[in-house]
């Protein structure tokens, strides 16, 4: 299923923990159409500004392969609004400079630098927080490297 241009259901669910756990993470439909409207407002942007494909490391999460890996109770990859990724060739910092400039979101996280990834979470109304998040240390407010 076809969510935006680029981006399938197939890759918005994808878990290697879900896999190897026998942890069913199939969204329902209001879970689907959270992840459809990320994908349709921020993913295909970055997608079709950087023309590179936007690698998915994680996207929606059951509750239950929520708790397994460790996440938040309240985190909005369980409702189908948030995810996790990275541009192979673009520095994970200047791809948040890029959507803080120029896109809408609920949260944009610079999570562990160069070495990690982007999280981005889409809900209207809009709060545009951007946030950092370096290993042994709370969320940073803004984009900082």
């Amino acid at each position: 299923m076809n969510l935006s241009a680029h981006f399938t259901l197939a890759e918005m669910v994808v878990s290697q923990t879900a896999s190897r756990k026998g942890i069913d993470n199939t969204p329902g439909p209001n879970e689907i159409a959270a992840l459809k409207q990320l994908c349709e407002k921020v993913l295909e942007a970055v997608r079709v500004h950087f023309d590179r494909p936007v690698i998915v490391t994680s996207g929606f999460r059951s509750v239950t392969l929520n708790k397994k890996i460790g996440g938040s109770s309240t985190s909005q990859h369980c409702q189908g609004e948030a995810a996790d990724f990275t541009i192979p060739g673009v520095s994970n910092y200047e791809l948040c400079k890029w959507m803080e400039r120029n896109l809408d979101y609920d949260q944009l996280i610079y999570e562990y630098g160069e070495s990690g990834w982007v999280h981005v979470s889409y809900q209207v109304p809009f709060r545009n927080m951007e946030l950092t998040k370096r290993r042994g240390t709370r969320y940073i407010p803004g984009i900082v490297r």
